[in-house]
């Protein structure tokens, strides 16, 4: 739905608002995530799933009745519950099974699923509503989520003291919010996923800009890249360790950025696509598993959702900013590129200056 989404706010008059098509998502899935990292512990990893998906497919349904400007931006913020709960759960699923010493590689092959959905998506998205309209979009939306829960609810549950759900699971103190064992990957995931808010709000319009007509297309492009690496980017960082390769994807971010703001036309768009695909598929399945690593394992779902309020505060703060700075005036995309670039730098020294105080721990211990 994404790339539909900012030209169907405006056919709405909602213009001015469309910085709010991903924060108002990212934070009901930002407050959610505390619920279901202790659901997640406490209740089980399948039902939480089955939250998730479910919500996608009730809000598929809504968005064709609640036609309104305060209607779409009532059920955006309804649909983040949906990222909430799904990946915080299917993360912990993963670690369950898979043994530490393949963690890497297996959030990468988990990344990897996650992308190819994501290179489909968009694309399909874009062509559905151009042979048959937006609302078919959304029906469809939901269809594919209602598949998902028919998978889920026939895995197996990995939680091995899984708990009857009662009140008490809803009941939020100061040490459920956040797993302080996971600041340091929570940190880098804030600041590397601003650029990701940018490229959600901002890339359909400047994809138009450009001339490509299925506005998807930067999509597809910088998921199958991230696919092609997604996998060996986990098993590397599995040998030689996270903080390595989290600072090649580092950079490669950077670069890609630059990339799309330098480009004005679809080739260039396509590079910078290609680019940030590389750059996000070596980071994102380091960082899972870097979060991991820091975990207790009792409190694994408490640990995931850290990192994904970290992404989504990430991905909410470079929307709202980014889309508000916007404004529909096309030609400020580049100078907005080119800033989120200094925010990814900043990335990179506290990941150089956390590697040096690690390193520096590890010789008194040793």
């Amino acid at each position: 739905m994404i790339p539909e989404l900012p030209n169907y706010l405006s056919s709405l008059g909602g213009a001015e608002y469309k910085g709010l098509i991903i924060s108002l998502f990212t934070l009901t899935a930002a407050i959610s995530r505390p619920f279901s990292g202790k659901l997640t512990d406490k209740w089980g990893r399948v039902p939480v799933m089955a939250i998730g998906s479910s919500v996608c497919v009730v809000c598929g349904f809504l968005y064709p009745i609640l036609s309104s400007v305060s209607g779409f931006l009532l059920l955006r913020l309804v649909h983040g519950f949906s990222t909430g709960f799904k990946p915080t759960s299917t993360s912990a699923y993963v670690a369950d099974i898979i043994p530490q010493h393949r963690w890497g590689e297996a959030l990468g092959m988990h990344g990897l699923c996650f992308s190819i959905g994501g290179a489909l998506g968009p694309a399909l998205g874009s062509l559905i509503v151009n042979l048959y309209g937006i609302n078919v979009m959304f029906y469809c939306s939901s269809f594919l989520a209602f598949f998902s829960i028919i998978i889920v609810m026939n895995m197996k549950e990995t939680l091995a003291t899984k708990e009857k759900l009662n009140r008490s699971m809803f009941i939020i103190g100061r040490k459920d919010i956040v797993d302080k064992n996971v600041f340091p990957a929570g940190i880098i995931t804030f600041l590397s996923y601003t650029a990701f808010g940018l490229i959600l709000t901002l890339i359909p319009d400047w994809s138009e800009h450009v001339g490509a007509t299925n506005k998807g297309i930067f999509f597809t492009a910088f998921t199958v890249a991230s696919v092609l690496v997604r996998f060996g980017a986990g098993k590397v960082s599995d040998r030689h360790g996270r903080p390595k390769v989290i600072l090649a994807g580092l950079i490669i971010t950077a670069f890609a950025l630059f990339v799309i703001s330098e480009g004005r036309d679809i080739q260039m768009l396509l590079v910078g696509a290609a680019i940030y695909g590389i750059g996000t598929g070596i980071l994102s399945p380091a960082v899972s598993a870097w979060t991991i690593d820091l975990s207790n394992p009792d409190h694994r779902g408490k640990a995931v959702a850290t990192m994904y309020i970290s992404m989504e505060l990430g991905i909410g703060c470079g929307a709202l900013l980014g889309g508000s700075y916007y404004s529909d005036q096309i030609m400020r995309i580049p100078q907005i590129m080119k800033f989120d670039i200094l925010i990814l730098v900043l990335g990179i020294v506290y990941l150089l200056y956390w590697a040096k105080i690690a390193r520096k721990k590890h010789k008194s211990l040793s």
